[in-house]
């Protein structure tokens, strides 16, 4: 399965965090083993992931697996949980058997409830235990529901939040600058953001090369890919690339390869 091309949600539950995290976490998810069963065909299968630089734990509810993170593989252990930052292709390789509890954080997120530089991740595959209490990930390994082990993950998160809850300008400004960038319809680029936030082009690359982890420029790229080719996978009858800030069709096509290595024909169904 590959992200955006198919729809890989399809094999986990979803549930959103709470108001006062939400500005900072995606969404808890766990794998369903009822609709892997019915979606997945056969005993292996692989999921594919488009650089997205949003921090990720995965806590291993189930059996090993395989996962490629850039261009290196880690074995995953069935006790092991990891945080990747997914700064690059990532794809991990499963059984039916497979269950994952996620917790996906925005850019920044993770340093903003929990004091942690998304920066010190790049490339890595890094042990959830140097980052969360051991008793914590025993605890969400228990025989529990989803909901009760999002109800733990997240109570640890909140009060995580709470004793850090000094306003981050920096963090603030990425937000804003994010916000601004998708409600302008993706077409401002890095000078024109900056002149908006009555900021310098200098600043700005600073700001997002600090919380992000790269520049606004590289960031707003793989944000519209991303945005552009699940418009696209969805509503292909009327999917039109000025909307998104291309030139042409053409435009949109060699964007598509440049972030995911594939062509669209690969996918055409």
């Amino acid at each position: 399965m590959v992200e955006i091309f198919d729809n890989i949600r399809k094999i986990y539950t979803f549930s959103t965090a709470c108001p006062e995290l939400a500005d900072h976490i995606e969404f808890f998810s766990e794998s369903s083993f009822e609709a892997t069963r019915k979606y997945i065909a056969g005993e292996h299968f692989s999921i594919k992931m488009f650089p997205s630089w949003t921090p990720t734990f995965y806590i291993n509810l189930g059996e090993p697996y395989i996962i490629m993170s850039g261009n290196k593989q880690h074995f995953v252990q069935a006790d092991q949980d990891i945080l990747v930052l997914r700064n690059s292709n990532v794809e991990r390789y499963n059984t039916p058997s497979d269950n994952i509890f996620t917790v996906k954080f925005h850019p920044g997120g993770l340093e903003a409830v929990l004091g942690i530089s998304q920066l010190k991740c790049v490339d890595q595959v890094i042990g959830l235990q140097k980052i969360l209490p051991n008793k914590l990930l025993r605890d969400i390994r228990r025989p529990l529901s989803f909901e009760e082990r999002c109800l733990l993950m997240q109570q640890y998160l909140l009060n995580a939040f709470k004793h850090r809850r000094q306003e981050d300008h920096y963090l603030r400004f990425v937000h804003d600058c994010i916000d601004r960038y998708e409600a302008a319809g993706m077409l401002l680029n890095t000078s024109q953001m900056a002149e908006k936030m009555f900021v310098s082009s200098k600043t700005i690359n600073r700001y997002f090369n600090r919380v992000v982890g790269l520049p606004p420029k590289n960031y707003f790229s793989i944000l519209r890919a991303r945005t552009a080719l699940t418009a696209y996978v969805n509503h292909k009858q009327t999917f039109t690339p000025y909307d998104f800030g291309y030139y042409d069709m053409s435009h949109f096509y060699k964007e598509v390869v440049n972030f995911t290595g594939n062509k669209l024909t690969e996918h055409a169904a």
